[in-house]
């Protein structure tokens, strides 16, 4: 029984309702900065979705996204739900079909997915998952806003397979959505902005523009999904460099579709936190922490990143996580700490990976790199 001195302290030190809610599952849930392989990540079963599954509570979500991860058993159908969220849903593993419908079902929408398949569930709207493939499960990750919505509305039961919950728009009047994307110019950045509920494969993704701001060569998509405020990001990096620091606000979960490299995370005048990753790597810097990405393996370097809705953000004109009123968001290679470049190019030696960072680069404020062409890697 809580003591009086207990009471108060929530009242001055709430547990924040999503923890709460946490709580009360019977899952895993794991706290981390880095999990390397979310394929391989244990799970329990949760018996209400029929399922196994776990919680990722990344550091660096600090309230603002959820992750989860998802497997659905051999030849499996999942029971439909609803949930009252848009949610991203990343295919790790395993081949399927999704059927989305609202109201007595008249009206539906079924399409199938891959390895590396991206699509969204769209709020409102009840949705059923089934694993194609009799001979292995199929492994899933999650992301959606659940714990910054729970702040304002505490109760679960408001979120899932509410009946009194109605879709706010009609996915059915575009049959495109879960088609092929189209590329739309609006946006203002040189990245490519692809337009869409379903992606087939990221990993194979070849639709990306350059992204110079970012150094090395790097390309960039920007995956837009209508109605939901969100955005996927899918940057991109050459054999043999590596992208500039640069730092932003929280809950942008990023996973690894293919390739070798490392990361680093650091706040300002603290240790840094080096982490190599992999196919199935996941993590999430924190809010404003500088944070840098490396190719380390003998293919383009990839990984994706999943934007909360802008409003999370904390504002910013150059994108959704920028801080309008950060004085230094981004270092350059002239100003980096020496040890960034010195362990980026003793990994590289270790893999036998020429080092194509060109010195001047280091020495030249103004270098300008090779952009490139529309749509290469």
């Amino acid at each position: 029984m809580q003591t009086q001195t207990e009471k108060s302290y929530e009242v001055w030190q709430p547990v924040p309702k999503y923890d709460r809610w946490l709580e009360t599952l019977e899952i895993p849930v794991y706290h981390d900065y880095f999990i390397e392989d979310l394929r391989t990540l244990p799970l329990g079963p949760w018996e209400e979705r029929e399922c196994n599954a776990a919680i990722v509570v990344f550091a660096g979500q600090e309230g603002v996204s959820e992750a989860r991860v998802s497997e659905i058993p051999a030849g499996a159908k999942l029971p439909p739900f609803k949930f009252t969220l848009d949610e991203f849903v990343y295919v790790l593993e395993g081949r399927g079909l999704t059927t989305v419908w609202a109201g007595d079902g008249s009206r539906r929408k079924t399409f199938e997915w891959q390895k590396h398949s991206l699509f969204v569930l769209p709020r409102g709207y009840q949705h059923q998952l089934t694993n194609a493939q009799g001979n292995q499960p199929a492994r899933l990750l999650h992301y959606n806003c659940l714990p910054v919505v729970m702040a304002v509305v505490p109760n679960p039961d408001f979120f899932f397979n509410n009946p009194s919950i109605e879709p706010d728009r009609d996915i059915f009047e575009d049959e495109s959505l879960f088609s092929e994307a189209k590329l739309t110019t609006e946006g203002g950045r040189r990245s490519a902005y692809w337009v869409g509920n379903f992606f087939p494969d990221l990993k194979a993704w070849d639709k990306v523009r350059s992204q110079g701001d970012r150094g090395a060569g790097a390309s960039s998509a920007s995956l837009m999904f209508p109605g939901t405020g969100s955005r996927v990001g899918l940057p991109t990096m050459p054999v043999g460099t590596y992208k500039k620091a640069h730092r932003h606000g929280a809950g942008i979960v990023i996973v690894i579709p293919g390739g070798e490299g490392m990361s680093v995370m650091w706040q300002e005048s603290e240790e840094k936190k080096f982490f190599v990753w992999h196919e199935g790597s996941a993590f999430v810097p924190p809010n404003h922490w500088y944070h840098q990405h490396f190719n380390l393996g003998d293919v383009p370097g990839r990984y994706i990143t999943m934007f909360p809705p802008r409003h999370q953000l904390f504002g910013g004109t150059r994108g959704e996580a920028r801080f309008q009123d950060d004085p230094h968001p981004q270092i350059e290679y002239t100003e980096e700490d020496p040890a960034v470049r010195q362990r980026f190019e003793a990994e590289l030696r270790q893999r036998e990976i020429e080092n194509r960072m060109p010195a001047e680069c280091y020495i030249n404020p103004n270098y300008k790199w090779d952009e490139g062409t529309d749509g290469g890697d």
